[in-house]
């Protein structure tokens, strides 16, 4: 069997260490962010929850996955990461558990993200924190935003999926 087609062909696993097949998405528009709770570009959890309280009701969905592989900038457990975003955030979107994005660990979803949607000058590796993938109804990578690129810029891309 060849590599999943679609996003929705992969599984992970919620902070509580129970089952998130990607399956469960299906027919939504996504934002696939790695997340990090002491990164410069943690803020952005605010902007997220934003885009997860407005478009949310017409089929969108921001998933949080933390990594703990840029700078130390990840090191909680599932408790303090849930406690962290719930409590300085307020999110409501799914966090998945801690997973490597890049090397030779990293989770086959990004291992797909990334291939499919290769970075600057095509490099296809994760490089920071808070790098942000946009899937279609259907699935399929339409897009990759930078670490820099705050949520509230992914907005004009998410409206025309929705």
């Amino acid at each position: 069997m060849g590599e999943p087609a679609t996003v929705f062909d992969f599984e992970a696993r919620r902070l509580d260490g129970s089952p998130m097949p990607l399956s469960e998405f299906r027919g939504k528009v996504l934002l696939v962010v790695n997340v990090a709770s002491e990164c410069g570009f943690t803020p952005q959890y605010a902007g997220l929850q934003a885009l997860q309280e407005r478009y949310g009701p017409r089929g969108f969905s921001v998933i949080g996955f933390p990594c703990n592989q840029f700078g130390g900038q990840e090191p909680g457990g599932p408790d303090e990461i849930a406690a962290f975003c719930t409590k300085n955030y307020g999110v409501s979107f799914p966090i998945a558990e801690k997973i490597d994005v890049k090397g030779p660990n990293a989770h086959p979803l990004f291992r797909h993200l990334t291939s499919v949607a290769p970075g600057i000058l095509g490099t296809e590796v994760v490089k920071w924190n808070f790098t942000k993938f946009l899937v279609d109804r259907e699935g399929r990578v339409v897009k990759r935003f930078a670490p820099n690129t705050k949520p509230e810029e992914t907005a004009a891309a998410i409206e025309a999926l929705l």
